[in-house]
């Protein structure tokens, strides 16, 4: 069977999901999949497209997309950042529809796809998201993205979140803030958020430390991601921050707070570090490293 023709710039990501649900699909799901895609091409009505989206998990599954890990490598060389280790049939087939549909729509496809935000579920809505990256004019839909930090379902919220480079490309400070401190409330892995070193600031590590004087002060465990991102930027008003967690009985704060004052150009962050030297030799050597912490 003939893959369809994709001429656009987005030819390589849609042809990549293609030849991956081809390898994983059995016959009679991978029949209607490469038929649609061809009406699709082929100029089906925006109705017929749009029932086919909803109809992907009916006919393909929501069984794990499965891919090894150089098919995974090989993805972040067609779009760094959009990681597929964890997609499922479903999204990826989805996918592929909206960036048909692009393709062959290149001048209207936003205004399909604002109708399909529009009327999602919980499925429809996490594919959305997901394929937002690999679509032209992405810049376009970042009213749609920012609707993203508000929603109150964590599986939207984490596609949007997690593994997923559009936020730290079209989202303001602003908007990039409430992210992460969205993030920590709802428990996501800081670690999974693409940029989240790059896109560190001032005002959020003024934010997260508030946020960590709330919950200390509650009685409440706080995330010692939370200090990666904070830590570059601390003022000196905070060394107490550091101070708490250098000086803390559990470990993995004790570990955070080493961490921490290494990334933190002030003096102060120094003079605590060689306070644990074992911690200190450990992160000279590469052996501690934020890393760790996405192993927990």
């Amino acid at each position: 069977m003939q893959p369809p023709t994709l001429v656009s710039g987005l030819a390589p990501a849609a042809m990549f999901l293609y030849a991956c649900l081809e390898r994983r699909l059995n016959d009679t799901a991978f029949s209607w999949l490469n038929e649609t895609v061809h009406q699709i091409e082929e100029g089906a009505s925006e109705r017929l497209f749009i029932a086919r989206f909803s109809a992907v998990p009916r006919h393909l599954g929501k069984s794990d997309l499965d891919l090894a890990d150089k098919d995974v490598q090989a993805f972040d060389r067609v779009r760094p950042g959009l990681l597929l280790k964890h997609w499922s049939l479903d999204q990826a087939g989805r996918a592929l529809l909206v960036l048909a549909w692009a393709d062959s729509h290149p001048d209207s496809y936003i205004s399909t796809v604002e109708k399909l935000f529009s009327a999602a579920e919980m499925g429809e809505l996490v594919a959305l998201y997901q394929v937002l990256p690999l679509l032209p004019h992405p810049d376009r839909l970042l009213t749609r993205a920012l609707d993203g930090i508000r929603t109150n379902i964590t599986a939207v919220f984490n596609a949007l979140t997690l593994n997923n480079p559009y936020p730290a490309e079209y989202f303001s400070e602003d908007a990039w803030n409430q992210l992460v401190l969205k993030a920590l409330f709802v428990g996501s892995p800081l670690h999974a958020i693409v940029g989240l070193d790059r896109r560190a600031n001032p005002k959020l590590a003024r934010m997260l430390s508030d946020y960590a004087h709330e919950r200390w002060a509650a009685g409440r465990p706080v995330n010692p991601e939370l200090w990666r991102v904070a830590a570059p930027y601390l003022e000196r008003d905070r060394i107490n921050d550091l101070t708490r967690l250098i000086s803390s009985a559990d470990s993995q704060e004790q570990k955070a707070g080493a961490l921490a004052c290494a990334a933190s150009p002030l003096p102060e962050a120094q003079a605590l570090l060689v306070q644990v030297p074992h911690l200190q030799q450990q992160i000279q050597h590469g052996e501690l490293s934020w890393e760790h912490f996405a192993l927990l």
